[in-house]
């Protein structure tokens, strides 16, 4: 007999909304009633999409290429990726061991829905982009966080993973650099983490989306390439969003070992089949015209160092806010408990009295924190760092 007396499915009643996609929501309703909002909720470059890829998006429209291609994506633009990957160390791959999704978060998600089965444990260290732990429970798991706070530098440590792990356990997610802190872990920190996973059996869903957004020399590493064995156990996920400014053209990669990759191309031509064919051609020309694509990512890179550090020393000079300033993606996350509010107190009342949006930390699992976007405009950030200043002033700490 059935017993669920809501319409709705336990996913859906399990689920959360994104408090990110909320927050950014509720920013541009504001906007749209003509209130002069400063934004920081989205992760979304305020770039355009190069142009070199936007005309060749419209090439492929006028070409006709407006049809069915395999589902696990354009078989041009697959082995351009592949051999990408293989030039940055990958081995053991070739595009058959690519899948090309409509958008990151569905490569992460696919990933996560192929590997693991009901009752099955996902470590997640926190403070962790929203949607992983949604991500495990919509696929049966548990996910089970570690935390690690800015006195750490927000990374865990291989201690921490260790004692983390039991029977249940499935699956690591590492994100360097990382949502929605900004931290890089180099090598040798990955390397042990990644070494205590493997002396586990466990696999590891490494999430690269910011790989090329690094600053003050820092270099984002790829599990993946660290030996033969972790090749085996580990599922890369990146994606054009971030790079190229292409956040709406929904488009994701994931690079994993070929068994992997078909479940996960199975997986999607059930849910989806490809994704939009003339944005696939669109990509493909970042591997076509490699001296643009770098050139395109270094003009936002450049900005984005500028207004992390700009950001940063602004948060740092408010009493009672203390900013580990990030060497990745493009967010800090503020400390912001010396004030006595939850995160959600704080981000409420900072966007009614001053109209500035940030999200709360508790969203990303660590209670005490905010977090801003500084892809934004330079005006925007300097009068939010104002207005921040001026709410904070305000409180009691």
């Amino acid at each position: 007999m059935h017993t669920n007396n809501s319409p709705l499915s336990t996913w859906a009643l399990n689920v959360s909304p994104s408090p990110t996609l909320a927050v950014d929501a509720k920013a541009k309703a504001l906007k749209a009633a003509g209130a002069d909002v400063c934004g920081f909720g989205a992760g979304e470059p305020d770039f355009d999409t190069p142009e070199f890829i936007r005309e060749a998006c419209k090439k492929a429209l006028d070409a006709g290429k407006t049809r069915y291609v395999p589902a696990a994506g354009l078989p041009a633009l697959r082995k351009a990726i592949a051999n990408d990957y293989l030039s940055k160390g990958f081995r053991n791959i070739d595009e058959s061991c690519v899948v090309v999704s409509p958008g990151g978060k569905m490569s992460c998600y696919l990933t996560i829905l192929s590997m693991v089965s009901p009752g099955e444990e996902v470590i997640i260290p926190a403070p962790y982009w929203v949607s992983y732990p949604e991500m495990v429970k919509l696929a049966g798991g548990i996910p089970k966080s570690i935390f690690a706070s800015d006195k750490e530098g927000f990374k865990i440590t291989p201690e921490q993973l260790k004692s983390a792990i039991t029977p249940k356990t499935k699956m690591l997610i590492l994100t360097s650099p990382s949502n929605p802190t900004g931290v890089v872990y180099t090598r040798e920190e990955l390397a042990a983490i990644v070494e205590v996973a493997l002396e586990a059996g466990i696999y590891i869903l490494s999430d690269e989306i910011y790989e090329v957004l690094v600053y003050d020399g820092a270099t984002a590493s790829s599990p993946a390439t660290f030996s033969d064995e972790a090749a085996a156990h580990v599922i890369t996920c990146s994606g054009f969003a971030k790079a190229y400014a292409m956040t709406g053209w929904r488009l994701g990669i994931t690079v994993a070992p070929k068994p992997i990759a078909a479940a996960i191309a199975r997986l999607q031509g059930q849910m989806s089949s490809n994704c939009t064919t003339f944005a696939q051609y669109g990509a493909l020309a970042v591997y076509e015209q490699p001296e643009k694509a770098k050139a395109a990512i270094e003009v936002m890179r450049t900005t984005f160092d500028r207004r992390r550090k700009t950001l940063c020393d602004a948060l740092n000079a408010i009493p009672g806010v203390s900013c580990h300033c990030s060497r990745g993606a493009f967010y800090l996350f503020p400390n912001i408990s010396s004030f006595g509010l939850s995160s959600v107190d704080f981000a409420a009342q900072l966007l009614e009295k001053e109209l500035v949006a940030v999200v709360p930390g508790s969203a990303f699992g660590a209670e005490g924190y905010i977090r801003l976007s500084y892809a934004t405009s330079d005006e925007v950030i300097k009068k939010g760092a104002e207005r921040l200043a001026r709410f904070c002033s305000t409180l009691k700490k």
